[in-house]
């Protein structure tokens, strides 16, 4: 496995969890990018798609993760590269652009907060700096005859 997260051609999202590549759909076109005189003959743009809703490899609370916090269309994510000359990197870097997508999207929520009350230490302290704060203001008005 490398450090993308690459394992036989799918993806490791999280531990125990693999996108296998059968489930990634691959499409090729010209790119509107830099390029010499094949731009007009080489397809190097990359679109990959993957299908969350459908896809038997994520379990099923991923899966409702996934498809609140991504912005899907039926269910299924696009990620278009065509910013390299190479479809091989454009093809990596899309690769690299879903797994981060998939991993933000199925990370855990955070711990909710537990509600506390301020300490009688800062509730102190926030008091006198109001009280300080405004004995300066008083200075800045004008003198009392």
């Amino acid at each position: 496995m490398t450090e993308n997260g690459d394992l036989d051609g799918g993806l490791l999202v999280r531990r125990g969890v693999v996108v296998p590549a059968r489930e990634l759909r691959w499409r090729f076109s010209r790119s509107s990018g830099p390029g010499g005189q094949g731009v007009n003959t080489t397809d190097s743009r990359v679109e990959l798609s993957f299908d969350v809703a459908n896809s038997p490899s994520l379990p099923d609370d991923l899966r409702e993760r996934a498809l609140r916090n991504l912005r899907l269309v039926d269910g299924v994510i696009t990620i278009a590269a065509g910013d390299s000359r190479s479809q091989l990197r454009n093809r990596e870097a899309a690769r690299e652009r879903l797994l981060q997508a998939l991993r933000e999207a199925t990370k855990a929520p955070p711990p909710t907060r537990r509600p506390t009350k301020p300490t009688k230490g800062s509730q102190r302290r926030r008091l006198d700096a109001k009280t300080r704060r405004g004995a300066v203001k008083k200075l800045r008005g004008r003198p009392d005859e």
